[in-house]
């Protein structure tokens, strides 16, 4: 049975992160200090996977998430379609009382299944789902990676996990997500059908929380 392991993580934590600060694919930030060690934290927790292949979004927030693995001189590849969605005029702004109501009923109408609206400027769950399906046929290509790590981005990943596992775009929200979960995924090449093994799972980030 062929068969394919994906470790699917949400990148490091941001100063836009930490102020609530809207990001989406126009905001290539950085990590912070926090986010720095989340990716630490995480990579001496799994730093004994052997990962035949890294996949990162087009955002550098991403890559630096990952960063350590890639210096053992694992393979990566920038696939844009990994992307966060785009929050289009939103994006550097930090929610008030009037944005507050904005996300609430784009929120609503998505879970309404919705799912074609777009953000103001930016983009819809159906869009974002075209393109990381393009992205995740790119990965799928490759059967000879078994095992692959793939950093990406929280609202691109429920979006993610809602079409690779067969769900409606509506329930996107069940999938939770935190700065550096892990979820683990494992994909039949016979079957073409994928398993969720891992949900949100932060024990590697344990140590920073007694820190």
């Amino acid at each position: 049975m062929r068969q394919k392991t994906i470790y699917l993580i949400r990148h490091g934590e941001t100063d836009y992160n930490r102020r609530g600060v809207v990001q989406g694919s126009g905001v290539d930030s950085d990590l912070n200090e926090m986010g720095r060690a989340q990716a630490m934290a995480f990579f001496h927790a799994y730093q004994h996977v052997p990962f035949n292949k890294i996949y990162i979004s087009g955002l550098k927030r991403t890559y630096q998430t990952v960063e350590s693995f890639i210096d053992l001189g694992i393979p990566y590849e920038k696939l844009t379609g990994l992307n966060e969605i785009s929050w289009g005029v939103m994006e550097g702004k930090a929610p008030g009382n009037l944005d507050n109501e904005y996300y609430r009923a784009l929120i609503e109408a998505w879970a309404s299944g919705n799912t074609a609206m777009t953000t103001d400027g930016g983009e819809s769950p159906d869009q974002v789902a075209a393109r990381q399906k393009i992205a995740i046929d790119v990965i799928l290509s490759h059967a000879d990676e078994e095992i692959v790590l793939v950093a990406m981005h929280g609202r691109a990943m429920r979006i993610l996990l809602c079409w690779l596992t067969g769900v409606s775009l509506s329930v996107m929200d069940q999938f939770e997500h935190s700065n550096l979960c892990l979820y683990k995924l494992r994909y039949d090449y016979d079957t073409q059908q994928f398993a969720i093994e891992l949900t949100n799972d932060t024990a590697h980030l344990l140590s920073l929380a007694i820190a």
